[in-house]
């Protein structure tokens, strides 16, 4: 192992800073596995001050394991040719087609592709391009929202499993391939439990997704809705998130089972080009 890597917690619910590490060399074993317990333990990493190419970002990202190609493009067609494996998030319009996802607009609270039956297990995103101001990115703890639910609210959960839409993206684009949902309880998409045991470590956290066209599978759609809006309220509240102001150079990873995430807006006419890597997960996620 390097001797001048360093783990730095934060002064919060979550996430550590990583330095003395170049991402862009390959790491030795011992490395490896120090990234993996750090990750495990605070469920985000923050890598600042990097300089890598796509190439070095997917070895990299191998690391924590098999890479897991990204969602649906809302605009057709693959998002980089070159790597298939890399996810754009960007505004940036050339030839006046979006080189990437997500626009400039607010991206609400949400999980990546839980909409699948064996969501990724993680994410790793790279900032090339940043504006002067906006697009910060949040992060909030499950596992302590789950904590700190109420034991009857805990009890009420136990057994319910939530639809998890796929129609929508995070910042409200539909995808391509899907029609509009009016109706929750028929969105398409997976079914996972509102609780689950985490899949590698066994401890239990809320399982959210996204808001927009979520339902749970049995109970009258008025009382799905307040349910979910509760959960919702409680899991996004403010002691469990943390902020990420972004730098040049920053490279991110995040837990995509035990945390939720959203990005702030900024102005259109400003460029932000980020590349993302997903991790694939291993199973299917499991109630407690």
């Amino acid at each position: 192992m390097a001797n001048t890597l360093k783990i730095t917690p934060f002064d919060g619910p979550l996430g550590a800073r990583v330095t003395g590490i170049d991402l862009g060399q390959p790491q030795d074993a011992a490395t490896a596995d120090a990234l993996r317990k750090a990750w495990g333990e605070h469920l985000l990493l923050v890598y600042p001050d990097q300089s890598i190419n796509d190439d070095q970002l997917i070895a990299f990202t191998g690391l924590f394991g098999t890479l897991d190609p990204p969602g649906p493009n809302p605009y057709g067609g693959p998002i980089l040719p070159a790597h298939p494996e890399i996810n754009v998030i960007s505004n940036v319009v050339e030839d006046g087609r979006p080189i990437g996802n997500l626009g400039a607009g607010e991206a609400i609270w949400h999980g990546d592709m839980t909409y699948t039956e064996m969501p990724p297990k993680g994410s790793v995103l790279q900032a090339l391009e940043l504006p002067p101001e906006g697009g910060n990115t949040y992060f909030a703890n499950m596992y302590m929202a789950y904590e700190e639910l109420d034991p009857g609210l805990k009890s009420e959960i136990a057994p319910l499993i939530c639809i998890h839409d796929a129609t929508y993206n995070s910042a409200g684009m539909m995808r391509s391939g899907y029609a509009e949902v009016t109706d929750p309880r028929e969105a398409p998409g997976a079914r996972h439990p509102l609780a689950i045991r985490h899949p590698a470590t066994g401890r239990p956290c809320l399982f959210l997704g996204r808001r927009r066209n979520a339902c749970i599978v049995g109970l009258p759609l008025a009382d799905s809705e307040a349910l979910l809006d509760r959960l919702w309220a409680h899991a996004t509240q403010d002691k469990y998130a943390a902020a990420h102001v972004w730098s040049d150079g920053d490279v991110l990873m995040w837990d995509n089972f035990a945390t939720l995430h959203r990005r702030d807006a900024f102005d259109e006419s400003s460029r932000r080009i980020l590349h993302r890597t997903q991790i694939k997960g291993e199973t299917v996620p499991e109630a407690i």
